[in-house]
Order: C-alpha cells, then sequence, then structure tokens
C-alpha cells in the first residue's frame, strides 16, 4: 500500500512575510513616486493652495526629508528587527531624497527667483534658511553624484568616509526647516529628534545593546 505524504500547511504569516520581502524593491519605488503623482495631480487640477509656487516648495522639500530620513532609517530596521531588504533600499531612497531636494531647489530658483542670479545671491546672504538648505542640497549632489559602485570600488575606504556626510546633510535639512518656518516650529523638532536617535543608533555602544537584545529574544 503506496504511502501518503502529508502535504505541509503552508503558514499564511510565513507566505505573507516572503512575499513582502520579494515585493519589497517595488513597494519603495511606488512610495517613493507617490509624493510626485499625487502633487503633479494637484498642479493639473488646480489643487494646489492659493500660492502654488510656496505649495510646491513646501510639498518637494517635505518629501526630501522624509525620503532622506528613511534611507537612514534602513541601517537600523535592519540591526533592530533583522530585516535586511532594507539595506538594500538605502541606495534607491536616498537618490529618490536627491530627486526630490533637486526639483524643491529648481522650484526655488526657477519659479520663485526666475533664475534671476542677483535675487538668487541676495536669497543666500540675506536668508540663513537659504544658506542652509543650500549647502544641503550641495552634499547631497555629491553623495547622489558617487553613490554608484563604480565610485564605490574606486574610492575604496574613503567612499565610506565620505558618505558619512549624509548625516551632516540631514542636520543641515532640520535647521533649514527650522529656520525657514515662521510660527510652529513642532514638525521640524520632531524630525530632527527622530534624527537624533538614528543618529544614536549608529554609535557602537548602542548598537552593541541592541544587538545583545536580539540575540536575548532568540
Amino acid at each position: 500500500m503506496a504511502k501518503i505524504q502529508a502535504q505541509p500547511i503552508s503558514n499564511p504569516r510565513l507566505s505573507f512575510k516572503g512575499w513582502f520581502e520579494r515585493s519589497f524593491r517595488w513597494l519603495v519605488h511606488l512610495a517613493a513616486l507617490a509624493p510626485f503623482a499625487w502633487t503633479a495631480w494637484l498642479t493639473a487640477t488646480g489643487g494646489l493652495t492659493i500660492n502654488p509656487i510656496q505649495d510646491l516648495t513646501l510639498r518637494t522639500g517635505k518629501a526630501a526629508l522624509v525620503l532622506l530620513l528613511t534611507s537612514l532609517a534602513c541601517t537600523p530596521v535592519n540591526l533592530v528587527f533583522g530585516f535586511k531588504p532594507a539595506l538594500k533600499a538605502r541606495r534607491t531612497l536616498g537618490l529618490y531624497a536627491f530627486l526630490y531636494a533637486a526639483l524643491h531647489f529648481l522650484i526655488f530658483v526657477g519659479l520663485d527667483y526666475t533664475f534671476n542670479l542677483s535675487l538668487i545671491w541676495s536669497g543666500i546672504t540675506e536668508k540663513r534658511f537659504v544658506l542652509a538648505g543650500l549647502a544641503a542640497f550641495i552634499l547631497l549632489s555629491l553623495l547622489a553624484l558617487t553613490s554608484f559602485t563604480w565610485w564605490q570600488k574606486r574610492m575604496g575606504k574613503r567612499w565610506k568616509q565620505l558618505h558619512r556626510l549624509v548625516y551632516l546633510a540631514g542636520i543641515l535639512v532640520i535647521v533649514h526647516y527650522i529656520w525657514l518656518v515662521k510660527a510652529d516650529i513642532r514638525p521640524p523638532l520632531l524630525f530632527g529628534a527622530l534624527l537624533l536617535v538614528l543618529l544614536a543608533l549608529r554609535l557602537p555602544a548602542v548598537r552593541k545593546r541592541v544587538a545583545n537584545w536580539r540575540s536575548s529574544l532568540r
């Protein structure tokens, strides 16, 4: 009599986890492009505020900040939760952050200042939030240009040292945001607190404690 082999019962949670990890890269792209699609829709349908240039500037700037912090959160997410696909999303999220930062900059110099060099220079020298934002954009541009594998191989250890400047860029973006707002500074302070947590999780002592905590749960 032939033996009937029992079919393994699939675990829905494990199946969802596997699907989520396999689809994570595409979900990252969709989530990163969502602010652009929504802003484009509002622009086409007249859904922006009474000051559309300011609205576009704020929307692209906030998207750049959120994506930058999300890219910085990838390593801590893997450290705390052991979610390795997050590590592969770091560069993608960082490049999307640069994309929105570039749109933010182009709206500022093109729509707001109409590419008038004298007005742009006056804005840089007279408004401190513009200076902080420009410094952050220069750093993000440098990091985006050198983010590819060719540069990583060419620069060796110096590549990691250079890309630690992303935290300085993050600090400059927070300062830019704080100096920009005139009334309620709670949103930029919340973003700043999140950045401090992400910086703290990079400290060797903190990383060791988190690693020991994860080991104790196994």
